[in-house]
């Protein structure tokens, strides 16, 4: 069952990233954000506990689902690798 349910929450992930990603790169932002990434890597997990610690204030603004799924992928550094090369691969197709 917990397998099923880490499963799940990998595909959501991969929605999460593959929409971020396609917005950077409509917005032709992805050499920055890329690069962005790339500098904040080291400190994604402590940018994700100031996420969850923002979370109440930012849940007026945001989706709380959205935002709690966006805070728990960056947790782990290989969800952003995987970002920057979603990000690098729309950028090529352009």
């Amino acid at each position: 069952m917990e397998k099923k349910i880490e499963q799940s929450k990998e595909a959501r992930f991969e929605e999460l990233i593959d929409k971020i990603a396609r917005m950077i790169v409509q917005r032709r932002l992805g050499v920055v954000a890329i690069v962005l990434l790339e500098s904040i890597k080291p400190l994604t997990f402590l940018g994700s506990q100031l996420m969850v610690f923002m979370d109440p204030f930012v849940s007026a603004f945001f989706k709380p689902d959205d935002y709690r799924l966006f805070y728990e992928m960056i947790e782990d550094r290989k969800n952003v690798d995987r970002l920057i090369e979603r990000i690098e691969k729309y950028e090529n197709e352009l």
